[in-house]
């Protein structure tokens, strides 16, 4: 038995209070469902800045009535910190375990508009850290990110060797982990940061200017539009899908205390090229009896992108017991369904 379903196990027994910030977003609400599932208490908060009521709608579906019950939202911005109280007092019921989701992703998002991004992952995350060392809440877990690395040119990523960030929201997720530090060494809060690489399944946005590359292109192939290739289509990124993201995020809120304070990778430990990506999708698609037979189109590379991007996962596998249970093709087969459904409401 892995660690993960000796944990899933325990909290069935005996279930927790959880909070997840950024609830109805793509991570949080995919958290949401996991843990509503195990029969948890879940306090989810939520502006709607980037998540969407739909995606807690579809949390509901697929739970019990009385699971959903353990649910209670709340409408708030992590910027206000008395929202961020709120959140840890609503119910009178201690929160054992914060999962930070709640930020503005997005290099593009934050080259475009750096101070609503600074307010956001910094404001709101010293918010969120000073509400959980006045709540005493247990672990603090908070989404980091790869774009962490900048540009160190090693690979696979190393958690310990980091480069200068090449972007205003790749500053934003390493001034996260610094103060994440600080707050463990003074109030003695403990914290995990979780280094997401390129995380992408159902409820994961295809809409918008700052969409992700797999929900984004595979909108564009449903509805057989042209779709475009940044530089060449030999960059790689090391795609995870999220219930392994989800299950990083359990094991790093229950590890013992040699797994508390630390910042692991959460990925597959692999490559994958555009080019290859987009291979990959066509498959999946065809294999949900949706053709796409157009070639891509080639342009510029992006703006304060990375060229390639693979984690070593060595840490998170021998501190917390991560082990990702979903390839990245198999990720794709799993949440093409949902996709080619989501595209089709959206037409209706």
């Amino acid at each position: 038995m892995s660690r993960y379903d000796e944990v899933k196990k325990q909290l069935i027994q005996t279930p927790k209070t959880w909070l997840v910030t950024g609830v109805a977003g793509f991570i949080g609400s995919n958290l949401l469902e996991t843990l509503l599932l195990l029969n948890q208490k879940v306090i989810g908060l939520d502006n709607f800045a980037t998540g969407h009521q739909h995606n807690l709608d579809e949390v509901q579906s697929e739970v019990s009535p009385k699971q959903w019950h353990n649910f209670t939202f709340i409408k708030g911005d992590i910027r206000n910190f008395d929202d961020c109280q709120k959140a840890l007092t609503i119910d009178n019921t201690a929160v054992d375990y914060i999962l930070h989701q709640a930020a503005l992703g997005s290099v593009p998002r934050s080259i475009a508009d750096p101070i609503l991004t600074n307010s956001a992952n910094i404001t709101g995350f010293v918010n969120m850290l000073t509400a959980a060392k006045d709540a005493n809440v247990a672990t603090f877990v908070y989404a980091a990110s790869s774009s962490t690395y900048g540009d160190h040119p090693a690979l696979p990523k190393v958690e310990e060797n980091i480069g200068k960030p090449l972007s205003p929201y790749a500053v934003t997720k390493y001034v996260n982990e610094l103060y994440a530090d600080v707050f463990n060494k003074t109030y003695g809060l403990n914290t995990t940061g979780l280094r997401y690489f390129n995380v992408f399944g159902k409820r994961q946005d295809p809409d918008g200017a700052y969409a992700a590359v797999i929900p984004k292109w595979t909108a564009a192939m449903i509805e057989n539009q042209d779709l475009f290739i940044n530089g060449d289509g030999e960059t790689s990124r090391d795609f995870c899908f999220v219930e392994n993201a989800v299950q990083a995020n359990i094991l790093a809120a229950t590890a013992d205390e040699e797994g508390k304070n630390q910042v692991f990778n959460v990925a597959l430990g692999d490559r994958t090229t555009l080019n290859e990506l987009f291979s990959s999708l066509v498959s999946a698609l065809s294999i949900n009896e949706v053709s796409y037979s157009k070639q891509a189109i080639y342009q510029d590379f992006r703006v304060g992108d990375v060229r390639h991007s693979q984690a070593d996962i060595s840490k998170a596998k021998n501190l917390i017991g991560y082990q990702p249970e979903f390839r990245i093709q198999q990720g794709i087969n799993k949440a093409m369904p949902w996709y080619i459904d989501f595209i089709k409401k959206q037409k209706m």
